[in-house]
């Protein structure tokens, strides 16, 4: 088995405020890229390294997946969350989940169990009890800045939650992308969707093709952004395809991003790693951070 050069890249949400004081998401984005690199650097696999890079951010409370998740209207968090893995293209997702800390954790346990992909709502809870996922208050996932939040969403629309506001926590919706020495490519990505969403909508983060992809053969992506408009055009996988056309990650991203605003009506971002560990991202939002970490590199590099 050729042996390839690992690579870690990951994202802290396009709904990421520009206001915000860039060091405490700097160091949120350092500490998800240390866990993830740690896995890959004593050579584990790309699944588990995007898991744990994932969970990290989730319990940050300064981005919006996990604790400081978005609240919906009723001032509850539901989290959406999904992972693949690029060799067989297995996957799992959840998708309105609570009680849990790592939304993550749960998909990569079903996608690990094999049979079934994707579970919602009471479902899902039920698979994480049956998995063993530790559960927990659901209050302990809700901060003080998101209530705040809410309290504005709803003040500012004068009740109409339908539009495309998303969790102003500092950061948003988290993914990572891994390559590992093996040349297995993995994705995932996490989020509490939009801040004043009504109970049980979903956008794209728990959507394998439209949030996440994984294809060992040619690259990995996590999306981030409008999810309606990104399932519109299925944004992860079509950027794979645009990728084995342009043969480069950054460019891919960019004309995805082009393909989101004028397919899907929409903003957002998305980062990749091609199947030779090269790295691209890009977005339309004011603010997407990112994080990185290949061989040779003494400390993360950091792209916001």
């Amino acid at each position: 088995m050729t042996s390839r050069v690992p690579a870690l890249l990951i994202h802290g949400g396009a709904g990421a405020d520009p206001a915000f004081r860039h060091e405490e998401l700097r160091a949120g984005i350092r500490d998800a890229v240390a866990a993830g690199w740690a896995v890959l650097d004593a050579g584990g696999g790309a699944v588990a390294a995007v898991e744990a890079a994932v969970c990290v951010l989730e319990d940050n409370p300064r981005f919006n997946a996990g604790r400081g998740s978005a609240l919906t209207t009723d001032g509850t968090v539901e989290m959406d969350a999904s992972i693949m893995e690029g060799d067989g293209l297995t996957n799992g997702a959840v998708a309105c989940v609570t009680a849990i800390r790592h939304p993550v954790t749960l998909a990569r346990l079903i996608l690990e169990e094999g049979r079934h992909s994707f579970f919602v709502g009471e479902g899902a809870m039920a698979r994480a009890r049956a998995l063993g996922v530790p559960l927990c208050d659901p209050e302990e996932l809700v901060t003080d800045v998101q209530r705040t939040q809410l309290e504005s969403v709803i003040g500012n629309t004068g009740g109409n939650t339908g539009g495309n506001t998303r969790g102003n926590t500092g950061g948003g919706t988290v993914g990572a992308v891994a390559l590992d020495r093996r040349g297995l490519i993995a994705a995932a990505t996490s989020t509490g969707g939009m801040a004043g969403k009504p109970p049980g909508r979903v956008g794209d983060s728990p959507l394998i093709g439209c949030g996440t992809y994984a294809e060992s053969t040619a690259g990995g992506v996590s999306c981030t952004g409008n999810g309606e408009a990104a399932i519109r055009v299925v944004l992860a996988r079509r950027t794979i395809e645009i990728l084995k056309a342009a043969g480069d990650p950054m460019h891919a991203c960019q004309i995805a991003l082009d393909v989101l605003a004028e397919e899907g009506r929409g903003s957002g971002g998305l980062i990749c790693i091609d199947w030779r560990g090269r790295l691209g991202w890009a977005h339309s939002t004011p603010l997407m951070p990112v994080g990185f970490m290949a061989p040779g590199r003494d400390a993360p590099g950091l792209n916001f």
